[in-house]
């Protein structure tokens, strides 16, 4: 190549690393058009691996099918932009492009991405032979590699082959003990999670965050707090994945003074300007907490907001009910030109129940399929049921379960039931009881709810066989449920 090549190459490569100038793809790219380097494999592979951080792996792709006589420099910049993002599978077929049809072997790089891809896939005997592949061809000392093979093993929940892998690690660096701590709190294993956890020598905001996680998830939101305030005394700034794990933790045991100060905390550090989960986790919990006035002022005082801002404060309106102002708070989304997902109609359809709003919840109920094309799951369903109940709409709300296309749950027919004990509906009261111990022959108190619709209706004989029924099922009346007799 001659030094005026090597110079524009030099251009070209800076354009592309560069901060200001790397999103002006098509005008690189049309920059090494016109000086006849499309052909250079190195400027294509830094093409792509700059697509690949901008999430512009079509663009990468088609650069890529382009190209006369990729080497393994460029087709390892493919595998890695196509195991990133989905569809993850196609990385394989870089990976066989270049083996079968280019005659290229693989090196030490070309692992990690595929691993990766896998990982993402979580598909287990693929991991497996790519482990049998990196021994045969001497990569398993790699570090990435095996960091690689652990995060296959801890994804698809084999920490038994996690171990192993682990074991032999001379050097173990922070995500490695992340993956593995990970991989043990995934499959319920949380007592050995803690333990690696606390034998750990350093210890990044990941690794609390992992943590932290993993005990919410787990129920234990007293334990995860006490971690959290034993991050912050140990002098680890939380980001803001941690305050969004720790909100609902918060919420959940009431603590209002450990939520105001993440609120303090999240103000001074600029999370809850500049990431909206952070605002949306805010307005969650002061919604639960009942503080609906605090819950205005962050919705109020978001920046940028996403579907999930306005759902949390609509579903809290009803939450702390206050149905008829989620309802205009829903209008007024509309207005904005936000498109409802399916969560929001489960916080408006709620907030039409607890404000016994009829005709509304009809109409939003119908324009989630007519409107924004969204097919009504069976929350959706159990909160119109729930609505036509409570205002005394016993016989539509039994209509509208008999012909809905999914198959009703036992919450469906037991808020039917308890709408028709409310408003004397015997008749179908019984055919909801009946549905109930049906669905649920197992659960003693839907048959003492049943005994007593026979026993409002004076069907002592019926009352009878129910008992019989138990009796022969091998049912026992937990204590504290009665049926007249």
């Amino acid at each position: 190549m001659n030094k005026t090549l090597q110079k524009i190459e030099s251009k070209i490569l800076h354009l592309l690393h560069n901060t200001k100038t790397k999103t002006q793809l098509p005008q690189i790219h049309a920059h090494f058009l016109r000086h006849g380097l499309h052909q250079s494999n190195q400027i294509l592979s830094h093409f792509v691996t700059v697509c690949t951080s901008l999430q512009q792996i079509p663009y990468a792709t088609l650069i890529f099918n382009h190209t006369h006589n990729p080497n393994i420099l460029l087709f390892n910049s493919i595998i890695k932009a196509h195991s990133t993002f989905p569809p993850f599978h196609q990385s394989f077929h870089f990976f066989n492009l270049m083996r079968i049809t280019h005659k290229i072997s693989p090196d030490n790089f070309t692992f990690p991405p595929l691993l990766k891809a896998t990982s993402n896939l979580c598909h287990y005997n693929l991991g497996q032979n790519l482990h049998a592949h990196v021994t045969a061809l001497g990569f398993l000392h790699h570090n990435p590699v095996r960091i690689g093979l652990l995060e296959v093993y801890s994804t698809c929940g084999k920490m038994e082959d996690a171990n192993k892998v682990f074991d032999e690690m001379s050097h173990r660096e922070v995500v490695v003990w992340n993956l593995m701590i990970h991989g043990f709190c995934k499959v319920g294993d949380l007592e050995k999670g803690l333990k690696l956890f606390k034998n750990m020598n350093q210890r990044s905001v990941v690794s609390w965050n992992i943590m932290i996680s993993c005990l919410a998830q787990c129920k234990k939101d007293g334990e995860a707090l006490e971690l959290f305030r034993e991050m912050l005394e140990l002098g680890f700034e939380p980001d803001d994945a941690t305050l969004v794990t720790v909100l609902p933790v918060c919420a959940r045991l009431g603590d209002a003074d450990a939520g105001e100060w993440i609120h303090s905390y999240a103000d001074a550090k600029g999370l809850l300007r500049e990431v909206i989960a952070v605002g949306n986790s805010l307005v969650d919990f002061y919604c639960k907490c009942g503080n609906l006035e605090a819950a205005w002022s962050v919705f109020n005082g978001m920046v940028n907001k996403n579907v999930v801002s306005w759902n949390a404060m609509i579903s809290g309106l009803g939450y702390n009910g206050k149905g008829e102002h989620g309802v205009d708070l829903f209008e007024e989304m509309l207005k904005e030109g936000v498109t409802p997902s399916d969560s929001t109609f489960v916080g408006v359809l709620a907030c039409c129940a607890h404000a016994g709003l009829v005709d509304k919840g009809r109409e939003f109920f119908d324009s989630m399929t007519f409107k924004f094309m969204l097919s009504p799951k069976l929350e959706h369903y159990g909160c119109v049921v729930d609505l036509l109940g409570r205002c005394g709409h016993v016989k539509e709300a039994y209509d509208l379960i008999r012909t809905m296309p999914l198959m009703p749950s036992a919450a469906l027919w037991g808020a039917l039931l308890s709408a028709c004990r409310t408003y004397s509906d015997r008749e179908v009261a019984e055919i909801a009881a009946k549905e109930l111990v049906r669905l649920e022959p197992w659960n003693s108190g839907n048959y003492v709810l049943l005994s007593n619709v026979y026993a409002e209706e004076g069907k002592w004989n019926e009352v009878e066989k129910v008992r019989v029924l138990m009796q022969g099922s091998g049912i026992n009346k937990v204590p504290g449920q009665s049926a007249t007799e």
